[in-house]
């Protein structure tokens, strides 16, 4: 009998297994996402329930308790939250997995015979699981408190400007050789002081990490973050020896290496260089006290409507501004008026434009934006220079020409979306401040364009009113 509870166990493990292969497969495309979602969630309601169905589950108040706890939470959040808050909250999610990854490892670490990872007659937990306690606790801390850094400067709790100090590189390289020192001698003396040690150093580490990566390489903090969550689940995996576990971590872990690693060649960034610290902080640091007082060219929704409603071709680049002012609706609204006036129109999204990987795919999903009008920054790039207008709403440092001009620049090398090749640039923007890079925009002061100051939901209303 308890041989075929295993069987059965071990069946709902690989359906689930193969659901959440086709939920990311799903989610790679934004026409497939919604179906994408429901696997996933399928496969993980699957796992739940064969996990507590198992024979060694003998207690099931504190699960349902959790279960309950958990669940009432993730509701309350989910209906509560504004879009414009999602990629913190997605920090925020990471660092839970972090810490359950700490807490796992710290039990199994206190009662090894619990978890059926220690010799019985000597007590001495297995040096495979050694290796794998050490190394799930390790990630587990580093990703609990890179993330808390993360939702701080997203949050805007801590400034999203890069904080550096002299010789920080040298301090994380230190560490680093301690904790893998201290994971080498936890396999020969399971000590509690190095378990602890090694723990502790992970957690600050964690800080170090990101504490001096600025504001511009934050959607790749988030995705890095996303995978360390994926391989502190699979640490978990090998500790509670779950077979569902541990696929679901690799494939979450993978996936976010692989998307960490395209996001950095679309940026032009090495991300070993994010990874130990940032890329251009001191730059950074050094260039977000200049104020630059050239005049620009300002203009009112009328002007605005004018030049849109004569145009031929139009290409609007949404940034993180119009998450703030939830402008896309409104913009939707805009740019259906335009199409009734034959306008030819299209979105160009930058790979990191906003606060994390497909933020503004997700909020153009949300206004119902046709997909087909959808176009990432490589098959876009070539048609500004034949566009009459492009139509940039909150979107800064994705479009700074300084990324190809200024080799002190902290966003120096990015690619960047070329607007300032269209005939007329259309700049929707609260004010002058500089974008979350810290850096001014060149594209403020061209010839060519047009700053229209306001909130980006009310210009895109009274540019539907006067058209």
């Amino acid at each position: 009998m308890q041989a075929l509870e295993q069987n059965l166990t071990a069946f709902a493990y690989l359906v689930a297994a193969v659901l959440f292969i086709l939920s990311l497969r799903g989610l790679s495309s934004p026409e497939t996402s919604q179906r994408g979602n429901t696997y996933g969630m399928i496969g993980m309601a699957i796992a739940i329930i064969a996990t507590v169905l198992t024979p060694d589950v003998v207690s099931y108040e504190w699960i349902i308790a959790g279960i309950a706890i958990g669940g009432v939470i993730g509701v309350v959040i989910a209906k509560k939250i504004a879009m414009t808050a999602m990629p913190q909250l997605v920090a925020a999610f990471h660092s839970l997995v972090g810490m359950a990854a700490v807490l796992v490892a710290a039990a199994a670490f206190a009662h090894p015979e619990s978890f059926g990872i220690s010799d019985p007659a000597t007590g001495e937990i297995h040096l495979a699981s050694r290796i794998e306690m050490g190394l799930g606790v390790v990630i587990g801390a580093i990703t609990f408190s890179g993330s808390v850094v993360a939702f701080l400067k997203l949050q805007g709790l801590v400034s999203g400007r890069p904080l550096v100090f002299a010789g920080q590189h040298y301090l994380n390289l230190l560490i680093g050789l301690v904790i893998f020192g201290l994971i080498g001698y936890f396999c020969v003396d399971q000590s509690p002081h190095v378990f602890w040690a090694m723990t502790a150093l992970a957690f600050l580490i964690g800080f170090l990490l990101i504490l001096p990566i600025g504001g511009a390489d934050m959607p790749v903090v988030v995705s890095m973050l996303n995978s360390y969550s994926g391989w502190a689940a699979a640490g978990i995996g090998f500790t509670l020896q779950n077979n569902a576990l541990i696929v679901t971590g690799a494939l979450v872990g993978s996936s976010g290496a692989i998307l960490s690693y395209i996001m950095c060649k679309g940026m032009n960034r090495s991300l070993f260089n994010v990874i130990l610290g940032g890329f251009g902080g001191e730059t950074s640091a050094a260039a977000t006290g200049v104020k630059d007082d050239r005049p620009v060219k300002q203009g009112s929704a009328e002007d605005a409507a004018f030049i849109l409603k004569n145009a031929g071709s139009v290409i609007i680049v949404p940034g993180y501004g119009m998450a703030v002012a939830q402008a896309q609706h409104a913009l939707r609204e805009m740019a259906d008026a335009l199409k009734e006036n034959g306008v030819n129109l299209s979105y160009a999204i930058h790979p990191v434009a906003g606060r994390m990987p497909g933020h503004m795919n997700v909020l153009l999903a949300e206004a119902q934006v046709p997909y087909d009008e959808v176009f990432e920054l490589e098959d876009v790039n070539s048609q500004f220079q034949t566009a009459d207008v492009a139509f940039v709403i909150g979107a800064n440092d994705v479009t700074n020409p300084a990324a190809k001009t200024d080799p002190t620049s902290p966003i120096y090398g990015m690619p960047i979306l070329d607007v300032e090749k269209a005939k007329t640039v259309l700049f929707v923007k609260r004010g002058m401040a500089a974008g979350y890079a810290g850096v001014e925009n060149e594209l403020f002061f061209r010839d060519n364009t047009m700053m229209l100051f306001g909130d980006a939901k009310k210009v895109c209303e009274e540019i539907v009113r006067a058209l």
